[in-house]
């Protein structure tokens, strides 16, 4: 399993997003490394599929089923379920419990 979380600096929620990746990891006994993904460029985003920060992939797939058809890329903030910049606990867990296939 790949987990990454792709951030622009000085996102506010990236840290948060991180350590509850890793918290939520840990509590389901997921051992792998959680790869942390600077986006530094409007090409970059792009090219990463890159629908704001933070945006936390498995296996390359974003761990918000609804969004994986946008193509909305670029360097921005995101929001999750409309109010919060860090993925509700249930999506990470989700993601994690039913991996989807690689992108």
């Amino acid at each position: 399993m790949r987990i990454e979380v792709l951030y622009v600096d000085g996102c506010p929620n990236h840290a948060p997003t991180v350590e509850r990746v890793k918290q939520i990891a840990a509590d389901l006994g997921v051992q792998e490394r959680v790869e942390e993904i600077e986006v530094t460029s409007l090409n970059q985003a792009q090219q990463l599929r890159f629908l704001g920060s933070p945006t936390v992939r498995v296996n390359g797939v974003d761990i918000a089923p609804s969004t994986r058809q946008r193509t909305t890329y670029g360097l921005s903030c995101r929001v999750y379920s409309g109010v919060s910049g860090v993925p509700p606990d249930e999506l990470i867990m989700a993601a994690f419990q039913s991996p989807p296939a690689s992108a």
